[in-house]
Order: C-alpha cells, then structure tokens, then sequence
C-alpha cells in the first residue's frame, strides 16, 4: 500500500465533534471517539495478526540454544548469581533510600544514571519527580544487572554471550517505562492537557501504520509526502549513460572549467539506494567532489525481483564493477580510474581487486576508498547474530520462495539493531504522544529499501559473515580465481566511523591491515551514515588521522597515537587523491543519455 501524507489524512467524522483531531471536551466525547476509533482499529489489527500468526515460528532467532548454556553456566556458578543478586538489592536499597529523601525535599544523589544519548528520560520529571525518578532508576538498574549477568557467565562462549545479550536488550529496550502512557510524565501531562486528545491521535496512526504495512505494523518514521527522489533528493544534474540488469551508470556533469583527468567511480551499498551519497545539495557528496573538479560516476544498483534471484557475487563484479569501469572508459578514454566503495560496496571493491591482481588486471584502479567497510568479518557487529547455521537454513528456505529477500526484513533488522532510537522513540511519539513524525531525509530514505537477491545475499551471509573467508588467502573462489586481499597493491584509502554500529571501526581497522600496498586510515565521528556524510560546510563533526600506520599497533593503539583534526574528512581525501593524479583536463560531456539523473532504477520500491 503506497504511503499516504499524514497531514492530509481523512478524518472520521462522530456525533459529538465534527473533528475528532480536536482535544475532546469531556470523558463523554472522548469515549465516543475512542469507540469510533476501535471500530476502524478491529479489520486492520485482525488483518496483522492473522498474517503475523501465519509467518510465525517460535524463535525465529535461535536464541534457545545459548538461553539453554546461560542456565547451565548459572547452576555451575551460583556464588556469581548470589553476589548479584546482592548488588542488585544493595543498590535497590539505595535507589529506594534517596527516593525518600527526595519526596522530603531533602537533597539526593543519583545512583544509577542514564546514558548521555539517551533521549527517552529527557523529561525533567524522570529527574525532580520521585515517582518518575524511582522507576527509571530502578529499570536502568535492573537491565544493567540482566546484562552483567550474561557477561559474567563463563558457560556461554563469546558468540553465545553476544546473541543472549542482543535479545536481552530488545527485552529491556521494550519493557522501558517510557514506553507506557501511565509511567510517562510526557504522555499524562500530554493526556491530561488535550483531554486524550493525543490518544486519539495516536490510535489514528496507528491505524493507518496497520493498513499501510497490510499485515505488518509499518511505523511511520516521517512524513512520506515531504520528499521525492529527482525532486528534493538525488538532485544533482546527470545523465544515465549505461544500463544493464543490474544497475545504471550515472554521469555527472562538471561544474568546473578543469576536471580532475582519472575518474571517480562510486560503487554504493545495493542493501539501499545510492543517493544517501547525494541527498540534499547542502549535504551531497556527490555534488561536492563534482565542485571540487572531479569526474564522477555513479552506480545505481536496481532493486531486484525475483528475475533476479540467481544473480550472485561474481555477477556484482562482472556485470556491476567491471561493466561500470568498461562504461567509464568509453565516456572518458581513462584507461585508469579511482572507486570509492561504501559498506558492502567496498567489501565487493575489496574482493574485486583481489581478482584484479591475481589476473594481471589490477591497472585499470589507480586508487581504492573504503567507506566504512568490513574485510575481516571476526568482529563484525550485531548483525553476526544473524548469520549462525540455523538461521542462515531458515532465510535460505524464505528466499527459495520469492527468490530474494524482501527489503522489508533487512529494515526491521537494521532497526532492531538501534531499537530505541528506530522503533521505541516512534511508538512514543505517534501512538502515545499523538505527533507527527517530522520530515527528515535520513529516514526517508533509509525506509526506502531494497530487497536482496537470493544467491547474491546467501553467499555473502555465509561466505563472509559466518566464515570470514574473505580474509584466508584463497578461502574464496571467483570465477575459479583464488582470492587473496594480500596481493592487492593498489593505493588506499579506509574511513571508518567511531560509533560505527554496522562496520564496528575496529573490525575495519583489522580488515584495513590485510591489503597490500601504500595505505591511509582516518577515523570519523559518528556513525555508519553521519559518519561518512559529514560535508565540510556543516561543521559537525571531526576525524583522527595518522602520520603513521604501524601493522603491530591494534586499533587503540593507533586511536592513542593519532590526531584529532576538526571539520569533514571529505577536505582530507580530496587532498589525497589530487595527490596521487594531480593531472587536469577540460570537462567531460556524457556522449550519451538514456535519460536524465537519477534515472529510473532508484525510483522502484521494494515490494
């Protein structure tokens, strides 16, 4: 169901209020309204739960398996659940303690603190309330001890460790108090100001989330209306210059009277859309490097189908990496050209280097950008819980049925990952507070997704997330060519961002030292995406550089000894590459269009 604009949405009409948006006037015409409401609920809630009971299945994320080792590891070790149970009460004690000195007025301490990022206890009242303040303490202490408890066990191996404490968080994350309209001062001071006014408001919403999502909960993370791909976003003038199956080529026009004389090709993520690369002008990189007197080409992966279900990791270096560099030459004459791969982008960039060099090829690259990429997949993040024998069996079986993976599931994935932020903080604001999400690019586009071809995604699940071959020399084959990241010479360049919850910057950091030849590491701020879209005029935020790059020193080894530079790294790399081809030439004119950027494949939806 397309998405619908949550200002213009039609309003029901009741016999008390011709306008049941409107704060009610007493209980009698909130009651009526809310009746109202619950009729147009009932088909859409049973419509999800019907579907939701059929896609089913008890424990999806095989969680059992390591629940199971952490009550063995427990009875083998009582005195550890002993002395926590002991600190848990202690500190109960004292939370309870400096509660009645506060319902004294007596000044009090606060025992256990929220996290300073944590934005569901902003509230002044979860501070100068007693109540309010007892409960947030005591929740914050309660998950605290859940999770001790899974790092102190020492039945459970590390991987065990990591799956029981990701689920234990969806746990705590869910069971927060700010996630209920009765222990929220925000919602009762909301409730009682608007008289359940923004209950309704928030039952309306979520009405329309249930028939959006037609058997699923889709919540609304903005407002889908107030952006449009080639009119607000991807805006950067273009022509498509090369279309396969696989994806376009865009090239972009120079904005320069002198262009850099190699080429820049971007290979981004096919997990989501190009133009997180080219969002707004004020924020674009690719408008940026254009400005900056570069050549840019970009691919734009398609959104596959299930035509596409055979199409495989070889195929998005054949027919993606090296039909794009073969399209660049032809527009440019550039016998050598510089790639910037993001995220999975780069790992296929890696990969297909490695062939490059094993088949005497490796001349067509004059230099190599990693956006936060991962090589080594040993410490690969929250989304290695996924990826464990049985799951990958059941995903395989899900895929064989539509041939890809829907670009639904990888959103709900991604989002459990940052569940506060992603799915906790919406369920607040638009079912209990009763607000619209505000307009914001970032999340436009990050529900705009993409779905996944079967043998592409299975392969690189396996292959990489559960057996790290891209690391062994020769523990990949492509195209019946061993693949060995070690013999890769060509100049790089890695960025990898601090709070990097997707490509953890330490597993980057080791993936970094495997390849060969001159290299450059530079460590942003932020995270996966902020981290890398940081334009020089915003100002946001700074990056750590190295004059040096020891292979012996570990990652905080390297983070001690660098250099904190404020600004974007955006500034840096443009210094690096103009350093390795300095060479200038008039501008390139596309000698062909199929039609103007961003073209037509960024522009489906994933079913």
């Amino acid at each position: 169901m397309a998405n619908t604009t949550k200002n213009s949405k039609s309003e029901p009409t009741v016999p008390v209020s011709t306008n049941p948006l409107v704060n009610p006037t007493d209980f009698k015409d909130f009651g009526l309204q809310y009746q109202h409401l619950l009729e147009r609920l009932r088909p859409a809630l049973k419509n999800t739960m019907d579907k939701q009971v059929n896609e089913a299945e008890w424990d999806p994320f095989n969680f059992h398996d390591s629940l199971v080792k952490f009550w063995q590891g427990s009875v083998k070790q009582p005195h550890s659940l002993i002395d926590l149970n002991m600190e848990y009460w202690q500190k109960m004690a004292e939370i309870l303690g400096e509660t009645q000195k506060k319902m004294r007025g007596e000044a009090s301490q606060i025992i256990v603190e929220s996290e300073k990022n944590d934005r569901r206890f902003r509230d002044e009242l979860w501070r100068e309330n007693p109540l309010f303040d007892f409960m947030k303490q005591s929740y914050l202490l309660t998950g605290q001890i859940v999770q001790k408890s899974i790092q102190n066990n020492k039945g459970m191996e590390k991987d065990e460790k990591n799956k029981l404490n990701f689920m234990a968080r969806q746990l705590i994350d869910g069971m927060s108090p700010s996630n209920f309209a009765f222990s929220n001062p925000e919602v009762i001071r909301a409730t009682i100001d608007s008289h359940g006014g923004n209950l309704l408001r928030g039952m309306e919403n979520l009405i329309e989330d249930l028939e959006r999502g037609d058997g699923h909960l889709d919540i609304a993370k903005t407002n889908y209306d107030s952006y449009a791909v080639g009119k607000n976003l991807a805006v950067t003038a273009g022509d498509i210059i090369f279309r396969n199956e696989l994806f376009e080529l865009i090239q972009y026009k120079a904005t320069t009277s002198n262009v850099q004389k190699t080429p820049i090709l971007i290979v981004p993520p096919w997990i989501n859309k190009y133009y997180i690369l080219d969002m707004r002008p004020d924020n674009s990189y690719v408008k940026w490097l254009v400005d900056q007197g570069h050549s840019v080409f970009m691919i734009s992966w398609v959104n596959p189908s299930s035509k596409l279900a055979q199409k495989n990791f070889a195929d998005y270096m054949e027919s993606g990496i090296f039909a794009a560099l073969d399209a660049v030459k032809d527009s440019t004459s550039e016998t050598s050209t510089h790639i910037v791969g993001y995220c999975i982008g780069g790992t296929l960039l890696a990969t297909t280097l490695a062939y490059m060099a094993a088949n005497k090829m490796e001349g067509r690259v004059a230099s190599a950008t990693f956006l936060t990429t991962l090589i080594d997949f040993a410490d690969a993040g929250d989304l290695k819980l996924f990826t464990d024998g049985a799951q990958l069996e059941k995903l395989d079986k899900k895929m064989e049925e539509t041939g890809y993976l829907s670009g639904r599931e990888l959103r709900n994935t991604f989002s459990m990952l940052r569940a506060n932020d992603l799915i906790w903080s919406f369920v607040v604001n638009n079912y209990l507070l009763g607000k619209e999400p505000f307009p914001f690019d970032l999340l436009y586009w990050n529900d705009d997704s993409t779905n996944m071809p079967a043998a592409m995604h299975s392969f690189y699940l396996k292959n990489m997330y559960r057996d790290n071959l891209l690391r062994k020399a020769g523990g990949l084959k492509i195209k019946s060519t061993s693949i060995d990241i070690r013999k890769i010479k060509t100049p790089s360049y890695f960025l990898s961002a601090k709070d990097d919850h997707i490509a953890p910057w330490i597993a980057t950091y080791e993936g970094m030292h495997l390849l060969g030849g001159p290299k450059q590491f530079v460590l942003s701020s932020s995270g996966h995406v902020a981290g890398v879209v940081n334009p020089p005029a915003a100002q946001k935020y700074h990056f750590f550089t190295s004059e040096t790059l020891d292979d012996r020193d570990f990652a905080a080894e390297w983070l001690d000894k660098a250099t904190q530079n404020e600004g974007s790294w955006w500034v840096h790399w443009d210094k690096w590459i103009k350093g390795l081809t300095p060479k200038t030439v008039k501008p390139r004119v596309a000698k062909t269009s199929l039609c103007p950027a961003p073209g037509t494949y960024v522009l489906t939806k994933a079913k």
